[in-house]
């Protein structure tokens, strides 16, 4: 199989990204059971994570497969519309467009953490990012699949 090791990557980075999911969801939990918002810091962090690992993947993909990784100085938002885009010479949308949306909201929320101190962060808005977490998992997961599918069937 041509992508064997990409998928391989592929598959070990969702492993990963499950775990990071976990550990956003305890971070809330905990917070919310000791009414410390300091847990946030780390729910913010595995945030972080998240989104980083999918950028991982989607750079992966656009190196072996679309052999194009975005240089602008917005790559990371072009990286993402590229991953959602059909090329038609080489591969169908890694993820379709509600997936792109949701993993929007993620990318910006890592800016934020690159860019500011946890303290200031909006609490309400990392609780509503790690509780709508999963779900967005999820999206990426079936849209990743699909396109692992794909990659097998590549002779």
């Amino acid at each position: 199989m041509i992508y064997e090791s990409l998928i391989g990557r592929i598959n070990e980075s969702i492993s990963d990204l499950n775990d990071v999911v976990d550990r956003a969801e305890l971070m809330l939990k905990k917070s919310v059971q000791t009414n410390d918002d300091c847990y946030l810091d780390g729910a913010a962090l595995n945030i972080h994570g998240f989104y980083s690992g999918i950028e991982s993947i989607f750079s992966d993909i656009a190196r072996t497969i679309d052999q194009s990784m975005p240089s602008t100085p917005n790559w990371h938002k072009d990286l993402l519309l590229q991953m959602s885009a059909t090329l038609s010479t080489s591969r169908p949308p890694v993820i379709q467009k509600k997936t792109r949306f949701c993993l929007q909201e993620y990318l910006s929320f890592r800016h934020v953490v690159r860019n500011v101190y946890t303290f200031n962060l909006k609490t309400g808005r990392v609780k509503e990012l790690v509780q709508e977490l999963r779900e967005c998992f999820a999206s990426f997961q079936q849209d990743i699949h699909i396109f692992i599918a794909f990659l097998e069937k590549i002779e």
